[in-house]
């Protein structure tokens, strides 16, 4: 689909469906990461609770792999933006406690969580929100 913003011309080519995919992949991993990259203290504490607050919007949100369809997937969208934000603000402050990995790891996941808000086309509904209008 193309979304036309002025002059600007922009590609969504990630559904809601693949972006809740995309999500749960994105849990996995980060309950994977600890391990994989051997971290401990409050990195490791850090990410396990990132882990949940993911796990926690994916199934609440209003879209095709949503469990509960309680979060419109707009309010997912832009809840998804002030994270990405606030890990690249974490990113730094793991950098400055001399862990480079969490600064890497954290920067990356900020990096990628904006580039796929960029790409997922946020307007499409859902049947399962079009059921509750």
């Amino acid at each position: 689909m193309r979304t036309f913003r002025g002059n600007k011309k922009t590609m969504k080519i990630i559904s809601p469906k693949v972006h809740g995919i995309l999500d749960y992949a994105t849990v996995i991993f980060l309950l994977a990461a600890p391990s994989l990259f051997n971290m401990d203290g409050p990195l490791r504490t850090f990410t396990y609770a990132l882990v949940g607050i993911h796990f926690l919007l994916t199934i609440l949100t209003s879209f095709p792999p949503g469990l509960i369809k309680v979060i419109p997937f707009r309010i997912h969208g832009l809840i998804e933006v002030v994270v990405a934000v606030a890990l690249a603000v974490v990113a730094f402050w793991f950098k400055n406690s001399d862990s480079l990995t969490g600064f890497y790891l954290y920067l990356v996941l900020a990096a990628i969580i904006m580039v796929v808000f960029v790409l997922t086309d946020f307007k499409e509904k859902s049947p399962a929100y079009e059921s509750k209008i």
